[in-house]
């Protein structure tokens, strides 16, 4: 037999209220779709289950049997069926740098709507832990190509140069793309957003120290080692006494992802993909439907 769950759920409201309309209202459908839905019950049990007037409903005796076993069996049912929050946990891993405003938002949401804890966790590795299986999604910046992965991505940020407050550049407001060539970077060759190839080949600029997360690229760009190109949220966190930041109005723009398994992944991994993308589609509609954002 072809029962589902609606079907059950639908008789229990019907049999507590004994009115259509009440009914369909505490189940959120309309009342012709409660009412197919109870016929369809009722046919796929051969029996009558409800008495039907155009003012009161009441239970058949073959309704009342089955009210007894169900309004004990169902909320068992459905309890099993809902994951615990104690038991388990949605991890989402990060790099550095967690974006503010519509991350938390979407995490709020989905653990009230599933009963499921939300972690994050930061990992200094390129895929955050997504591909060794210690996060279930990763909030991740750049041009990404991992395989075995999906990337979604969700924005485009801007981005700005960190400069030493102690360099001669710090009393400017801004830098052009081609100019920074010039100069020599710091670069996080892990967890960073910027290489070398974001330069045409013929006009790169050099390198002048090599790390292997944010901390320590921000230690040698306030020590005067270089120059650094990280996304605009992070010069509006005043990160860092000696550093200054600089706009780059032509700089090409990082990506912005979501990046899961492809196959074999958490069981709500494409709902919380969904609630990320409707959030950051509302927060590009509040920035004049603008998907290049500021995180």
């Amino acid at each position: 037999m072809s029962i589902e769950l609606h079907h059950l759920r639908g008789f229990l409201a019907l049999a507590d209220e004994k009115h259509f309309t009440r009914a369909a209202k505490r189940m959120n459908v309309s009342q012709p779709t409660l009412s197919r839905n109870i016929r369809r019950l009722e046919e796929l049990l051969g029996r009558r289950l409800l008495e039907r007037t155009t003012r009161h409903v009441t239970l058949t005796p073959a309704g009342e049997s089955l009210y007894d076993r169900l309004h004990v069996l169902l909320p068992q049912l459905e309890a099993a069926l809902r994951p615990e929050s104690d038991d388990d946990t949605f991890r989402v891993g990060f790099a550095w740098g967690f974006p503010t405003g519509w991350p938390q938002e979407v995490i709020a949401r989905f653990e009230e709507e599933t009963g499921v804890s939300v972690q994050a966790h930061r990992h200094d590795a390129k895929l955050a832990g997504v591909d060794r299986g210690d996060a279930d999604i990763a909030i991740l910046r750049g041009r990404l190509t991992a395989p075995g992965m999906e990337v979604v991505t969700l924005l485009h940020e801007r981005r700005v140069v960190a400069v030493s407050t102690r360099s001669e550049l710090a009393e400017r407001h801004e830098i052009s793309w081609r100019e920074i060539a010039d100069h020599q970077l710091v670069l996080n060759e892990v967890s960073g957003t910027t290489n070398l190839a974001d330069w045409p080949t013929e006009h790169r600029p050099g390198v002048s120290v090599v790390c292997s997360n944010f901390d320590e690229w921000l230690e040698a760009v306030a020590s005067s080692k270089g120059m650094g190109v990280v996304p605009e949220f992070v010069g509006r966190q005043h990160i860092h006494p000696f550093v200054s930041f600089l706009a780059i109005p032509d700089a090409p723009t990082v990506p912005l992802n979501l990046v899961h398994p492809s196959h074999g992944g958490h069981p709500l991994t494409a709902r919380f993909v969904t609630m990320a993308q409707a959030a950051t589609a509302e927060f590009a509609e509040m920035n004049g439907g603008d998907r290049l954002v500021t995180c």
